[in-house]
């Protein structure tokens, strides 16, 4: 999604009013909670809040010239890597085994069997249309970050096909822009 993803294909960039600042920040909040207590630290009240509306649907959430969170024909808001790098445990985490991690650093969306195998681990609590963090075995932070196909117990039931579809990763070009002038 972020492949080559640069200032240009931003359409419009708005502040917004107070009462739509106050409904991200709720739907933020019910999505992570595990934000709960950092979030006046992520996004403060007084700081205004500018939504850049992108290319594809996209809609980025800019807090002091740095992208914070983004979504996709408002679906769930889903943090940056820096922001998950930041707080590391505030989404479900899956791993992928070594094998793929070359192929998520390229972009490609997570095959089932990259989950199941020896290297993987899945998380049952999984549903489906999920935001997830991709870990890689063997390593500290997320590479990337996905959207659930199916659940974590289709996933290990069926291993074929697409299981997540990587939307942000490692290198891409919103992990180049690490502020939004």
């Amino acid at each position: 999604m972020f492949k080559k993803f640069s200032t240009e294909e931003v359409s419009a960039q708005n502040q917004v009013k107070a009462s739509v600042q106050r409904r991200i920040r709720q739907s933020i909040a019910e999505e992570y909670p595990g934000l709960e207590p950092v979030l006046d630290d992520i996004l403060p009240k007084k700081s205004p809040l500018i939504v850049a509306k992108c290319q594809n649907h996209l809609n980025l959430v800019v807090v002091n010239n740095v992208p914070l969170f983004f979504n996709v024909r408002d679906g769930p808001y889903m943090p940056t890597l820096r922001l998950l790098h930041q707080y590391p445990d505030i989404m479900k985490k899956l791993q992928v085994d070594r094998g793929a991690i070359r192929f998520v650093l390229a972009g490609a969306n997570i095959m089932c069997p990259g989950l199941t195998s020896p290297g993987g681990v899945l998380d049952e609590e999984v549903g489906a249309e999920c935001p997830v963090a991709i870990m890689a075995e063997g390593k500290q932070h997320a590479l990337a970050i996905g959207f659930t196909k199916m659940s974590a117990k289709d996933i290990k039931a069926i291993n074929k096909g697409i299981g997540i579809d990587n939307l942000h990763y490692l290198n891409d070009g919103l992990w180049k822009m690490e502020r939004f002038d």
